[in-house]
């Protein structure tokens, strides 16, 4: 948990919802309560949605998962490798050259990597919690956090 203006919110949920690569999920942040939940894009509860839409300031819609971001994470990170031979491998799956597979599965036989990757992911999406928080006047404490 960590304290975001007198209020516990989950991290862990938090980065759930910034990770959330399905269009038929909506997740909110309710600024009242701390509370991070989601509902299906298409809920047919209509005091919900009123509830919701008459209060902004309180229900925060938090955006989803960042393609353009998440490839540049790639790009970056495949720049970096120095396994020459694994890098050539990288750079056709991302280039969506066939037949190399898709780079999580090709990094599972490279447990060094894979974890380099997990590790810069989680600071990318970190970091996209904060500014977010940012732009909305929240701020966690940093000792809460890690």
């Amino acid at each position: 948990m960590a304290h975001l203006r007198d209020m516990e919110v989950a991290w862990d949920d938090l980065l759930e919802a910034f990770m959330n690569n399905s269009e038929n999920i909506v997740y909110f942040l309710d600024r009242d309560t701390g509370e991070v939940f989601f509902v299906p894009f298409e809920y047919q509860d209509e005091e919900f949605w009123k509830e919701v839409e008459s209060d902004p300031e309180r229900f925060l819609q938090i955006p989803g998962y960042d393609y353009e971001q998440e490839r540049l994470l790639l790009y970056e990170f495949i720049k970096g490798i120095e396994d020459e031979g694994l890098k050539q491998v990288l750079e056709r799956a991302f280039s969506g050259k066939a037949p190399c597979g898709k780079i999580d599965e090709i990094l599972s036989f490279y447990p060094d990597e894979a974890e380099q990757l997990m590790a810069l992911r989680d600071e990318l999406v970190a970091d996209r919690v904060r500014r977010w928080l940012e732009e909305h006047d929240l701020y966690f404490q940093e000792e809460d956090i890690f």
